[in-house]
């Protein structure tokens, strides 16, 4: 028994700031935010727009598509950062809106590697023959962790949610999920505080979001570089054999540098990055229903899911669609 994607769903919230706005905020430049970063704008969630009512829209829109209701839903998983409180988690509270009961829900946080990790489990509770129907979301109100004076890191980040349904069936949708992590690398890319530890600068209410940037980008490169590799090799297959690369979209240098590991054109390769910016774990599951929804998708094609996060973690998925 596998999974196999059913339907898909993303929101973004209708606030857009672009870099010609980040431009009156902050010392930096729309040349200089392009090509660093190649984000050219970025959603906002509302001031009372929180993260599960952008994973109600997305996943209402993934139930859609494939056909289900409430009713059919064996699990809900949520991956996030930003979890709107944190008991009950998002899965829950999202359960809760969709009128769904009795299932497993819960939330699932490796930052922007988190919709990987969510799909890799709702995979293997399908597989094992648990459930039957699961709903997967990555969703981030990313922009209330970002200081925005922060001019290295205020251009990078946006809001957002991605939905997918996964169903049991006798042919492979989703043939393999690879997850990692290394916390030796934690003070790269961190947010300081939480609920037993608190920072001076959360008690003064200015705790954000701190990345070495540099650091970053060398170790996301490697990484995912290693785990193209390993996807490839654990089912036997030659780069040319992907369809289409689906990358989390963090920054279009490393982009580039992955589809290059795969000698794919960028013809072959989603990307949402110059009009979304950096959406954590919401990223891959937008640009996926993106590409579904324009036709650039098609079924029977073969897709190369990937992702990197704080933690650092990252991860795989290789779909038939």
């Amino acid at each position: 028994m596998y999974s196999r994607i059913i339907g898909t769903g993303r929101y973004l919230p209708e606030r857009i700031l672009t870099n010609a706005d980040l431009e009156k905020m902050v010392d930096t430049t729309d040349e200089w935010i392009r090509a660093r970063t190649g984000i050219e704008r970025r959603h906002i969630a509302a001031d009372d727009e929180t993260t599960c009512d952008m994973s109600e829209v997305a996943a209402r829109r993934a139930m859609k598509a494939a056909g289900v209701t409430a009713k059919d839903i064996d699990m809900v998983v949520v991956g996030t950062t930003t979890p709107d409180q944190v008991f009950p988690n998002v899965g829950c509270l999202l359960q809760a809106r969709l009128g769904i009961h009795g299932c497993a829900a819960f939330s699932v946080e490796a930052a922007c590697t988190g919709f990987i990790y969510a799909l890799g489990i709702a995979d293997k509770f399908i597989r094992t023959g648990e459930i039957r129907t699961a709903l997967v979301i990555g969703a981030e109100t990313i922009s209330r962790m970002v200081d925005w004076t922060d001019r290295s890191t205020c251009v990078l980040f946006g809001d957002g949610a991605g939905a997918v349904v996964l169903r049991a069936d006798e042919e492979a949708g989703i043939i393999s999920t690879h997850l990692h992590a290394d916390g030796k690398y934690k003070d790269l890319l961190y947010f300081p505080s939480g609920v037993s530890k608190k920072s001076k600068d959360f008690l003064a209410g200015t705790d954000t979001l701190v990345m070495k940037g540099n650091e970053v980008f060398k170790v996301a490169v490697s990484t995912l570089g290693r785990i193209v590799d390993e996807t490839l090799a654990a089912n036997n297959l030659d780069k040319h054999d992907i369809d289409w690369l689906i990358p989390h979209q963090a920054n279009m240098r490393i982009i580039r540098a992955t589809a290059r590991k795969l000698d794919m054109p960028l013809e072959r390769v989603i990307v949402t990055v110059h009009e979304h910016g950096n959406t954590s774990t919401a990223s891959v599951p937008m640009a996926l229903d993106l590409a579904v929804r324009d036709g650039r998708i098609k079924r029977g094609e073969l897709l190369l899911l990937e992702a990197f996060g704080g933690g650092f973690t990252w991860g795989s998925a290789l779909i038939r669609y």
